[in-house]
């Protein structure tokens, strides 16, 4: 796999307004909550984490990188494994995560 630089191939996903039934089918009212106020963030992704904003605003920035990725309140977002960024919180954050453990049973294995 050949990639120009070392986090070009690490992207964040957004999925805006996903249905309740998508919310549903990924069990989101069971998982844990987390929230910050507004600032800026240095966050490492050591796992894949899937999270769905409840309220706030954030622009990340990957690392090394001066484009942004921004999403919201409503928004269900992917973070790959291995991304460094800077989560930019303009307006403070509520959110559900989940993180992808290394055993399970998502569609790409090995």
């Amino acid at each position: 796999m050949a990639s120009d630089s070392n986090s070009s191939n690490l992207r964040i996903t957004i999925e805006s307004n996903p249905p309740e039934s998508r919310l549903a089918e990924l069990n989101i009212k069971y998982w844990p909550k987390w929230g910050c106020s507004p600032g800026k963030y240095q966050l490492k992704f050591d796992a894949e984490e899937t999270c769905y904003l409840l309220k706030g605003k954030v622009k990340a920035y990957p690392k090394g990188s001066s484009e942004f990725v921004e999403f919201g309140a409503g928004d269900l977002v992917t973070i790959p494994r291995g991304l460094n960024c800077t989560w930019d919180v303009s307006v403070a954050v509520d959110k559900c995560y989940k993180f992808e453990s290394s055993n399970s049973s998502s569609s790409s294995s090995s």
